[in-house]
């Protein structure tokens, strides 16, 4: 399982859906208030568009072909993790940009940082984020 949800996760970053990739524009390299984000982040068997690792926040791009019991499911399971999991659908993402980055970027301050006063568990090779 862990092995397909990699493959996914990987074909996901090399074709990223026309939202997603905007999206990203906006948030690679901490272009948002200073905030690191991965693309396609494997985490409790499942993937999320997007995450911070700084402060555990989730970010899923959803189409019209999600279902929102299924999708309330895993952001409890998320949650019970301690991980906060936002939604916008690809419409959003399109037609209210400044919209979505002022929701992510209140969201992410307002979450509590994971590693307080302690240096990051896994950092990058090249000292990125230190």
């Amino acid at each position: 399982m862990t092995d397909r949800l990699g493959q996914f996760a990987r074909e996901n970053r090399r074709e990223p859906t026309e939202p997603e990739l905007r999206l990203w524009r906006h948030l690679s390299g901490s272009q948002l208030g200073g905030f690191k984000f991965r693309r396609q982040y494997k985490t409790n068997g499942r993937i999320l568009d997007l995450y911070c690792p700084a402060v555990a926040l989730g970010i899923e791009i959803d189409g019209h072909t999600h279902d929102a019991e299924e999708d309330a499911a895993s952001d409890a399971m998320l949650a019970g993790k301690g991980l906060a999991a936002l939604r916008f659908t690809n419409t959003d993402v399109m037609e209210n940009m400044e919209g979505v980055l002022l929701t992510i970027l209140a969201a992410a301050r307002a979450r509590p940082p994971r590693w307080a006063g302690r240096p990051h568990p896994n950092p990058s090779p090249e000292g990125e984020g230190l």
